[in-house]
C-alpha cells in the first residue's frame, strides 16, 4: 500500500504546477462574523447563534503539537480530552465526555463504541480542514447523546471547476519518534468532483523525565478516504468511502516498581486492533427557495484485543450502524427561517471473542424536530422542539448475561436570543434541554474491562439523563481587539457514572454504574489583541465545576489559563510568506475537586511552548509550508487530571519538538 501511494504522489507531482497561496490572515479575521455554521439549525451565520459555538480553521488545527485530531482541539477553551497515551483521545466539552459528545465526520454521526475509556475517535486528522464545536446541549438537532455538545469535522472544500489539486504532508515528533505522511489528490471536471487521501502514522513509546520510555504507548494509524460527487445547479450528491485502522499498544503500568515491555515501533502483546469502515451518501436538492438534505450512511466498527501468543483475539466486538437523516431548510421569508427533519439509526452488535464485557444487542432510534429563527432588526431569535424514541434489546449469554429490553422517550427544545446593539458587539442568551439514553455498557456490562484494568458491572434500571442549561455570552470584534466570553449553568438529572464499590472480582476492583442529580457551572473566555498588524497577544481561560450535592463529579478537567505572543514577520515576502514566530504558555491549576471513590487530586503544572513557520515561495508561488513547534520545552514532569495513565503511575509526555511540512501542488486546465 505504501509503495502504491508513493508512486501515485510521484506521478501527480510530475505533471502538476505549484499552487499559489497568498491568504491574508488579517482579512480573514475581519470577516469572521460572516462565517457560516451548520451545527444548530442547518446553515446560519455565526453572528446569529445564541449558543457558544467555536469555529477552528486549518491554521488552528495544524498550529499545535498533537498526536491525533481530538488532542488538537483541546487547546480551545472549554474543550479537553481524556487520553490513553498518544494514540487515543476522547473529547470532553465543559466537563462532559463519552456518549455525551456527538462527533460528526463527513456529515455522518460517528459510532465507534465511544462508551469505552480506551476507545478514541476513528477520524483521520489530515482529512479535517476545519471544525465546529457546539458547547452545550444540542439534542434539538442531534437527539440522544448530544448532552455536552457536538464536534463537526469538515473536509476541505471541493476544487474550483477545472482545477486539480495534489499534495504531500509530512510530520515528525521527537518525543515518540512519531512519523506521519498524508497524500491527497482531487479535481473538479465540469461539476464532477473527486478526492482521494491516504494517511499513515506510526510512533514508538512516548517518554518523560520521570518514567523514561513508557512501554505499550506506541501505536500505528492508517486511513484511506475516497470521495466522489456531482455539483450542479439543482444541488449536489456526494459519496464518501472511508477506512480507518488503529493499532494501539496497551499500557500495564508499573509492576514491582518496574516498567517492563516493548518501547520500539513494533507492537508486542498486549495490543488492540481497531477497524472502522464507512460509506456515506450525502445529498442536497434545491426545492423552490429552500433545500432538502438527505443523508444515509453505514458504519462497521470492529475492535479486537490480543493478549496471548495466538492468532485469535481474546476480545472481538463488532458494531454495525445504519444512519439516516432528512432535513428541509427553508429560505428566509419575512425574516423567518424554518428547518425541520427526521433522523435516527439502527444498530447491531456481535461478540466473537472469548472475553465478553457487554452483551450483544439491537438498537433503533428516531427523532423528529423543527426549528425557527427570526430577524428583528438588532435582535435575532431562534428556537425549536424535538421528540426522540429509542429501543434497545440485549441478547442473553449463558452464565454471563440475561436478556432485557428498554425503551426511552426524550423531549427536548431550546430558545435563544442574540442582541447586536452595535455592529462590533453581540450579546447572547440561550436555554436548552438535553437528553441522553443510557448506553449498553452502562446498562449491561459484566466482566473485566482489560483496557481500564477494572471489573465493570452495569445497572439495567438506569434512567435517561436530562439536562437544563442556561448560557450567557458575548463577543466583541474590532480590527485591533477580539473578545469572546461565555458562562453556563447546567442541572443534570440522573447523571450516570461508574463508582468503585470496594469489591474485588477476578483480581480487579469492581466499578458499578449508578446515577445521581448533578450541577455543572463555569465558563470560558479568550482575548486577542493586535495593536499593530503583525503583533498578536492572546489570552484564554476555562473553568468548570461539577457537584453531586456535597460530592464532586468525576473527570472534571483542571481550570486552565493560557496565552500566546505571536509576531507575523511577513505576508508578501519574495521567499518567505505568512512567516511568524510565537511563544506560548499554559498553566493548569490544581484539581482538588474530585470523586474520592474513583479519583485522586492532581497538582498544578505549567507548560511552555514555541512555534515558527512560513510559506516558501519560488517566483511568487508557494512550493511548501514548513513549521517547527515545541511543546513542554522545559521537560516538566506532570500529570493531567484526565489522563487514564495517571492511575497506573505514569506521567504525561515530556519535551516534544515537531516538524511539519506540506507541499501543495495545483494544476489548472
Amino acid at each position: 500500500m505504501i509503495s502504491i501511494a508513493v508512486v501515485l504522489a510521484w506521478s501527480m507531482a510530475a505533471q502538476a504546477q505549484i499552487q499559489k497561496d497568498t491568504t491574508d490572515v488579517f482579512t480573514q479575521h475581519l470577516q469572521l462574523k460572516e462565517v457560516v455554521v451548520t451545527g444548530l439549525t442547518g446553515d446560519s451565520r455565526l453572528s446569529e447563534t445564541p449558543s457558544a459555538v467555536s469555529v477552528l480553521d486549518a491554521a488552528f488545527l495544524k498550529g499545535g503539537v498533537s498526536s491525533n485530531i481530538v488532542e488538537a482541539l483541546s487547546r480551545e477553551p472549554g474543550v479537553s480530552h481524556i487520553s490513553t497515551g498518544g494514540g487515543i483521545s476522547k473529547p470532553v466539552i465543559r466537563g462532559l465526555g463519552y456518549n455525551r459528545v456527538v462527533v460528526i465526520a463527513d456529515g455522518l454521526r460517528q459510532e465507534g463504541q465511544q462508551w469505552g475509556d480506551e476507545h478514541g475517535v476513528e477520524v483521520d486528522g489530515n482529512g479535517v480542514h476545519s471544525a465546529e464545536i457546539l458547547k452545550g446541549p444540542a439534542s434539538l438537532m442531534y437527539g440522544s447523546d448530544a448532552l455536552a455538545g457536538v464536534i463537526i469535522f469538515h473536509p476541505a472544500p471541493n476544487p474550483a471547476p477545472g482545477q486539480f489539486i495534489a499534495g504531500v504532508i509530512g510530520e515528525y515528533q521527537s518525543n515518540s519518534g512519531l512519523a506521519a505522511y498524508s497524500l491527497y489528490h482531487g479535481g473538479n471536471v465540469n461539476g464532477f468532483v473527486y478526492n482521494l487521501r491516504f494517511s499513515d502514522k506510526y510512533a514508538r513509546a512516548c517518554s518523560n523525565a520521570a518514567d523514561g520510555r513508557v512501554p505499550g504507548t506506541q501505536f500505528r494509524e492508517r486511513a484511506l478516504t475516497t470521495r466522489l460527487g456531482l455539483n450542479k445547479k439543482w444541488g449536489f450528491s456526494r459519496l464518501t468511502l472511508g477506512y480507518y485502522h488503529l493499532t494501539p499498544g496497551l499500557t500495564e503500568g508499573y509492576e514491582d516498581g518496574v516498567l517492563a515491555g516493548p518501547t520500539g515501533y513494533a507492537l508486542e502483546l498486549p495490543f488492540q486492533q481497531v477497524h472502522h469502515y464507512k460509506a456515506v451518501l450525502d445529498n442536497s436538492f434545491t426545492l423552490g427557495e429552500g433545500r432538502i438534505k438527505a443523508l444515509v450512511g453505514y458504519q462497521h466498527n470492529r475492535r479486537q484485543e490480543f493478549e496471548e501468543e495466538t492468532d485469535e483475539a481474546e476480545l472481538d466486538f463488532k458494531l454495525h450502524t445504519l444512519n439516516y437523516d432528512v432535513k428541509y431548510l427553508s429560505a428566509r421569508f419575512s425574516g423567518w427561517k424554518l428547518s425541520t427533519g427526521l433522523g435516527g439509526m439502527l444498530q447491531r452488535s456481535d461478540n466473537l471473542g472469548e472475553e465478553v464485557l457487554i452483551p450483544a444487542y439491537r438498537l433503533a432510534d428516531a427523532g423528529l424536530f423543527a426549528t425557527v429563527s427570526k430577524d428583528l432588526r438588532k435582535l435575532h431569535f431562534s428556537g425549536g422542539l424535538r421528540a426522540d424514541y429509542r429501543t434497545l434489546h440485549s441478547r442473553p449469554l449463558e452464565g454471563k448475561f440475561t436478556e432485557f429490553k428498554r425503551d426511552f422517550w426524550g423531549f427536548t427544545g431550546s430558545i435563544g436570543l442574540v442582541y447586536t446593539p452595535v455592529p462590533s458587539l453581540n450579546l447572547r442568551a440561550n436555554v436548552a434541554r438535553g437528553f441522553r439514553a443510557p448506553n449498553l455498557s452502562e446498562l449491561g456490562s459484566n466482566g473485566v474491562h482489560e483496557g481500564t484494568v477494572r471489573y465493570e458491572r452495569g445497572n439495567r434500571d438506569l434512567k435517561p439523563e436530562y439536562s437544563l442549561q442556561a448560557d450567557l455570552g458575548l463577543d466583541f470584534n474590532t480590527p485591533y481587539l477580539s473578545m469572546v466570553a461565555a458562562v453556563f449553568f447546567s442541572g443534570i438529572r440522573n447523571y450516570i457514572y461508574a463508582e468503585r464499590t470496594g469489591e474485588v472480582l477476578e483480581g480487579n476492583q469492581v466499578y458499578a454504574y449508578t446515577s445521581g442529580n448533578a450541577v455543572l457551572y463555569g465558563g470560558e473566555a479568550s482575548l486577542d489583541v493586535h495593536p499593530i498588524h503583525r503583533l498578536h497577544l492572546e489570552a484564554r481561560f476555562s473553568y468548570v465545576r461539577g457537584t453531586f450535592g456535597e460530592n464532586d463529579m468525576p473527570l472534571i478537567p483542571q481550570p486552565r489559563l493560557g496565552g500566546e505572543v505571536k509576531w507575523e514577520l511577513s505576508h508578501n515576502g519574495r521567499v518567505f510568506n505568512n512567516s511568524y514566530i510565537a511563544l506560548q504558555v499554559e498553566h493548569h491549576f490544581a484539581q482538588n475537586h474530585f470523586l474520592p471513590s474513583t479519583e485522586t487530586a492532581t497538582a498544578a503544572y505549567t507548560l511552555l511552548g514555541a512555534s515558527a513557520g512560513a510559506d516558501i515561495l519560488v517566483r511568487g508561488r508557494r512550493i511548501a509550508t514548513v513549521s517547527l513547534l515545541g511543546a513542554n520545552l522545559t521537560d516538566a514532569v506532570y500529570v493531567d487530571h484526565l489522563s487514564r495513565l495517571k492511575y497506573v503511575g505514569i506521567r504525561n509526555p515530556g519535551r516534544n519538538i515537531t516538524l511539519k511540512v506540506e507541499i501543495p501542488i495545483l494544476q489548472e486546465r
